[in-house]
């Protein structure tokens, strides 16, 4: 089975998520489908019906985040360093066409939030990125099209 690369804080936050799903939310539904029980007929039960889906729901998603917590890789990015872009670098690149600054932090897969500034490892402008160093320029196909950026700073935060 593969690692799953994932920094400390996105490993922190699949196993709250984990916590929340087994310690709260799995005997909300319990009690919500014993409670649809309680009312008859469950053929025609949509209460029962809808309990049993969100149940199906929790009961994968706990599966999920405890096979990815098992292959987990968490890598603390603050005993990293170097020049070149790697996984857990904070990199700051500079569009080409528009002279417009930007700044990312690779991350795993799950921690990714483009708003906040964390792409996923394997987005293709992290791939383009990957082993770049500053002054380097990437080439990176977009939806909106081709786009061209230059390293201007890589940073271990």
């Amino acid at each position: 089975m593969d690692k799953i690369p994932m920094t400390a804080g996105g490993h922190q936050a699949l196993e709250d998520e984990l916590k929340t799903l087994k310690s709260k939310d799995r005997p909300e539904i319990i009690a919500a489908i014993a409670e649809a029980r309680s009312h008859g007929d469950l053929s025609e039960n949509a209460e029962y019906h809808a309990a049993k889906e969100r149940q199906g729901f929790i009961e994968s998603r706990i599966a999920e985040l405890e096979d990815k917590l098992s292959r987990a890789q968490v890598i603390d990015v603050s005993k990293l360093s170097g020049d070149s872009v790697k996984f857990g670098a904070t990199v700051t690149v500079v569009d080409e066409d528009t002279d417009k600054e930007a700044r990312y932090q690779i991350v795993g897969e799950d921690e990714s939030d483009v708003k906040s500034g964390k792409i996923s490892i394997a987005s293709p402008l992290a791939r383009a990125l990957i082993n770049k160093t500053v002054g380097d320029s990437i080439e990176v196909n977009t939806p909106g099209g081709g786009k061209a950026y230059e390293v201007l700073k890589v940073e271990w935060v």
